[in-house]
């Protein structure tokens, strides 16, 4: 398929800049992949769509304050982006300045774009392609400066500076793992007290872990789609999320998957046969029309950028006809879109045959 056959036009005005009062009021729009039947909803209708014998699978990566200004030692300014902690001290990093730093020059951080350095900096250490190695001082965890200087990483999209409000609202209430630069946005939806509801209506629970990075921005710049590079992203899949899926399965439930990345999690953990198995590592799979799904019976999902991986995905799912039908259905009933805008709830299409 081409890149193109995922294009539509998208009015300014419907990219959602700021987070709605309360997590759940945002909209829901249901597309019932088989039929391409839509439905407009509340948010807080998501609880008709679901069973007892349900799984709904959480990412519980918490998004770090992964951007940081500062300048080089010869004065030049410059904004870091973090894309993955390394280890305690070290990470890989985007950098944007004037002139790339380096290796073994420092940088010098500062509060605020355009500020004063205060008492922390980084070292260059590498170039890893379009990554920069970067290491605290020893005895600083990089994690603790992010803490105190970082600002919450909003995507490209959102045409304004992070603010108070974002450091709780840019992430999920059961962000547990640090490691992320970029939400889940599908999980931004629910609140403390949906999560309890969910629980007490007996509908089942389970946590995978994806560390978002920010190439899940990066636009997809190959015209034929399968000439596209993947990014890589950090994911564990415990057993426990593995018997999860399979108790479901004996039980005659489906699995729901909260997000594209817990799509993409329970995937690559079930490449082989048999469902899910325990996973560690990196992935890169790339899921676009023509994929077979083996894990995951129904999406809940915000709305994608067009021609982004993330629309290919959800057109994998439902039917890109379906698909992109429904978002013209969404843009005319002025729904809101991408991080902070509104969501999907998708059932899948009929199987098709795997790609070759």
């Amino acid at each position: 398929m081409k890149r193109s056959d995922f294009f539509y036009d998208l009015p300014q005005s419907l990219i959602a800049q700021h987070p709605l009062a309360e997590r759940s009021d945002s909209r829901l729009l249901s597309l019932e992949g088989a039929t391409g039947a839509t439905g407009h909803h509340q948010f807080s209708d998501l609880l008709d769509f679901l069973r007892p014998n349900d799984l709904l699978v959480f990412n519980n990566t918490r998004v770090i304050p992964a951007r940081l200004w500062g300048q080089k030692e010869t004065g030049g300014r410059l904004e870091i982006l973090i894309e993955r902690l390394t280890g305690i001290d070290t990470a890989l990093a985007h950098i944007r300045s004037s002139k790339s730093p380096k290796p073994g020059s420092r940088v010098l951080l500062a509060a605020e774009e355009g500020g004063e350095p205060g008492p922390f900096s980084l070292e260059v250490t590498e170039r890893v392609g379009a990554l920069f190695g970067l290491r605290a001082p020893e005895g600083q965890p990089l994690s603790e400066i992010l803490q105190v200087i970082g600002h919450m990483p909003l995507p490209p999209y959102i045409e304004r500076s992070d603010d108070a409000v974002d450091q709780s609202r840019y992430q999920t209430v059961y962000a547990e793992r640090e490691g992320a630069v970029a939400a889940p946005t599908a999980g931004l939806h629910f609140s403390d007290a949906m999560m309890a509801e969910l629980q007490q209506r007996g509908i089942q629970r389970s946590f995978v872990t994806l560390h978002v990075a920010a190439g899940t921005f990066q636009p997809v710049r190959a015209e034929d789609i399968e000439d596209h590079h993947m990014h890589a992203e950090y994911l564990e899949v415990a057993a426990e999320a593995c018997e999860a899926v399979a108790r479901t399965r004996a039980a005659g439930g489906r699995v729901i998957a909260v997000g594209t990345t817990a799509v993409r999690a329970l995937e690559t953990a079930s490449a082989g046969s048999g469902g899910p198995q325990p996973y560690c590592g990196d992935t890169d799979i790339f899921i676009y029309p023509g994929y077979r799904f083996r894990a995951v019976d129904a999406l809940i999902t915000n709305f994608h950028l067009p021609e982004s991986t993330l629309l290919m995905l959800v057109s994998a799912f439902a039917g890109r006809e379906a698909v992109m039908a429904a978002y013209a259905e969404a843009i005319a009933r002025s729904y809101r879109f991408f991080s902070y805008g509104d969501a999907m709830f998708i059932t899948a299409a009929p199987a098709q045959e795997p790609r070759s």
